[in-house]
């Protein structure tokens, strides 16, 4: 005897201007600030300021692309995806990572290379400065934007801890490529400012490299979260203690397996329990029994869009330890 609870699979309800605001914002800031260094690397000759250039590209059409992956995770379960497409975003999160580390760094890294190899004099930089200081602000408020969503998520936990806790890409993806923005803005300024103090263009083609190293680590970094995400991460650890507590102290249970989850969008929960029930319990109070603890654990933890609960004898299961309080914290 097993029961299923099931209903519709996909993230949250929730306005989606309010839902994207971190990335169109972030589209917003990054079109705007591409065509501006695209404009200034053109007039001053700077490779850095090109360089930047192309990483507000690239960052544009990460957020086009992470646009698009929610609006596909949000379509319902079928016949041939039955528990919904949540983790299509999951996968268009990788492909903003490749992009970032194979367009962005590898264009950055490679147009360095050639300004140190080739140097050519440098125009006025004023117009570098003009750019560099109007996308240090657009990019500011795009990245106090992505960092105010994202302190509304983690709860109190550390910075690393939450990205690492975080079913939700998007919302670190902006976040990183903020914070490299930024970065990258202070490492073209000084590029551009010290190849003129020193009449040496080749310093513009070495910042260049140095945005380059950057963002490639920031690629990696994605990469390796969206991947988790991608194969398949388990709930957080609170959530899963939560569950097996309610099913331990159900009557008629005599011992939790174990309790298996996982996400399949970002807010979206598939949980499965294995537990034990006493030997005298009838088959109708088992169901009863059964029906109460999927009414409970759907009101107390509304991420769980797919409950399975398999009676099975102690023995006969393969056991999981029990999550304590030490290893949730």
């Amino acid at each position: 005897m097993s029961r299923a609870s099931d209903r519709p699979e996909g993230p949250g309800e929730t306005h989606p201007l309010k839902e994207n605001i971190v990335l169109l914002g972030a589209l917003a800031a990054n079109l705007g600030i591409a065509v501006a260094k695209f404009v200034a690397s053109a007039i001053s000759g700077s490779s850095s300021m090109l360089t930047e250039g192309v990483h507000s590209l690239v960052d544009s059409g990460n957020q086009i692309l992470l646009l698009y992956g929610q609006h596909r995770a949000k379509r319902p379960a079928d016949g041939l995806h039955p528990f919904g497409y949540g983790r299509e975003l999951y996968f268009w999160a990788f492909v903003v990572a490749i992009l970032i580390f194979a367009v962005g760094a590898g264009v950055s890294i490679y147009e360095g290379w050639l300004h140190i190899r080739d140097p050519e004099p440098l125009g006025d930089p004023r117009i570098n400065y003009v750019v560099l200081a109007v996308a240090a602000l657009l990019e500011g408020g795009s990245w106090a934007i992505a960092v105010k969503a994202f302190n509304a998520k983690r709860q109190g936990a550390g910075w690393w801890r939450a990205v690492r806790r975080s079913k939700d890409p998007a919302g670190f993806i902006v976040l990183f490529e903020d914070s490299a923005a930024l970065l990258g803005l202070a490492i073209a300024a000084l590029g551009v400012w010290t190849s003129h103090a020193l009449g040496e263009p080749r310093i513009d083609g070495v910042a260049s490299i140095a945005i380059g190293l950057i963002l490639a680590l920031v690629a990696v970094l994605l990469a390796r979260e969206a991947k988790g995400l991608l194969i398949g991460e388990s709930a957080d650890p609170e959530l899963v203690h939560g569950i097996w507590a309610a099913v331990e102290r159900s009557p008629g249970v005599a011992a939790v397996n174990h309790v298996r989850t996982i996400h399949t969008s970002p807010d979206a929960v598939f949980v499965a329990v294995s537990a034990d029930f006493e030997d005298g319990l009838a088959m109708g109070e088992a169901e009863t029994v059964i029906e109460a603890l999927e009414t409970e654990l759907k009101q107390r933890y509304p991420q769980l869009t797919s409950i399975y609960i398999r009676p099975e004898k102690a023995e006969l299961a393969l056991r999981q330890a029990p999550p304590t309080a030490a290893r949730v914290g």
